[in-house]
C-alpha cells in the first residue's frame, strides 16, 4: 500500500509507516470552506441507501456527530455512535446525536475490542487522511464490522486537478497538511487485501468547491497582518464563485477534489 505523499513533506517516506511520523493537528476547514452542510451530509448518508438497512452505525472522526445527527433523517431507525479523538464527541452525546459516544482512537485496543463487531456500518468522512497508520486504521475498522457490513469512505483525492495545478499550496498540501494522501486505487487494493469486496467508488458527490478560495485565503494570511486581513476578502469571495463555476464539470470527472468508496467486509 503506497500513498502519494504531499510534496517536500519532511516525512513522506514514513508514510505507512508509524515509527518516526510526527504526530499532526490539523483541521481541514481553513476560514469554514470545506465545512459540510446539511445537504452534503445528507447526500452522504444516501450512499448507504443501497445497502441492506442498518441496525447500528459508527460515524469515526465525528467531532461534533453532525453527521449522524443528519444522518438520522435518512435512517430513523439505525442507531448511531460516533468516535472521536477529541471530547467534541461527548457534546454530541449530549445533543443526542448519536447512542453512545467514545473518545480516543480507533486502533487503541481497548477500543477495539470494546466496538468488535457492533456494526452493519462503519464511516470514515475525511478521517483516514489524517491516521498515522491507514492500514491499521482499515484493519480496525473492519474488525468493529459484523461479516457482511459495510465501510464508507470520503478522502481527498491527491490525483486531482487543483493538486497539480496548485502543488504546495493547494490545502491538502500545505504545512502541516494531511499525513497520508491515499489514491483511489491504492485505497481499494488495500480493502481487497484485506478482505473486503468493493461495492461502488466515485467522484461526483464528494467534490467540496473550496480550492481556489481555501488557497487564496492561505496565501493572503501569510501576506497581510491579521488587522489587514478583511481587505483580502473579496479576492477570497471572487475565487469562491470560480470554484463553484469550475466545480458541474470537476464532478464529472477523475479531476474532482475527492472520492468515496463503499467496501463489503466479506465472511470469513
Amino acid at each position: 500500500m503506497t500513498a502519494t505523499a504531499p510534496p517536500e513533506r519532511p516525512h513522506a517516506d514514513c508514510a505507512f509507516t508509524p515509527a518516526g511520523c510526527r504526530e499532526h493537528t490539523y483541521v481541514p476547514r481553513h476560514l469554514g470552506l470545506t465545512r459540510r452542510g446539511p445537504r452534503r451530509l445528507r447526500a452522504a448518508a444516501r450512499l448507504a441507501l443501497a445497502l441492506p438497512e442498518p441496525e447500528s452505525w459508527l460515524d469515526v472522526g465525528t467531532g461534533y456527530a453532525r453527521f449522524p445527527e443528519t444522518a438520522k433523517e435518512v435512517f430513523p431507525y439505525t442507531s448511531f455512535d460516533g468516535l472521536d479523538p477529541t471530547y467534541r464527541v461527548l457534546h454530541g452525546r449530549l445533543a443526542e446525536r448519536v447512542e453512545e459516544a467514545h473518545v480516543g482512537s480507533l486502533t487503541d485496543p481497548r477500543v477495539t475490542a470494546r466496538l468488535r463487531a457492533r456494526y452493519d456500518v462503519v464511516s470514515m468522512f475525511r478521517h483516514l487522511e489524517h491516521a498515522r497508520d491507514p492500514r491499521e486504521e482499515l484493519r480496525a475498522a473492519l474488525a468493529a464490522l459484523r461479516p457482511g457490513g459495510h465501510l464508507i469512505l470520503e478522502l481527498p483525492n491527491p490525483h486531482c486537478l487543483f493538486a497539480a495545478l496548485l502543488g504546495r499550496l493547494w490545502v491538502p498540501h500545505s504545512p502541516p497538511g494531511h499525513i497520508h494522501l491515499l489514491p483511489m486505487d491504492t485505497l481499494c487494493e488495500e480493502l481487497t487485501a484485506q478482505g473486503c469486496t468493493i461495492i461502488a467508488t466515485g467522484h461526483r458527490t464528494a467534490h467540496i468547491p473550496y480550492d481556489l478560495a481555501a488557497t487564496t485565503s492561505l496565501i493572503l494570511s501569510h501576506l497581510l497582518p491579521s488587522l489587514l486581513s478583511g481587505l483580502g476578502s473579496p479576492l477570497v469571495a471572487a475565487a469562491w464563485i470560480l470554484d463553484h463555476l469550475l466545480a458541474p464539470f470537476l464532478r464529472a470527472t477523475r479531476f474532482s477534489n475527492a472520492y468515496r468508496v463503499i467496501a463489503r467486509k466479506d465472511p470469513t
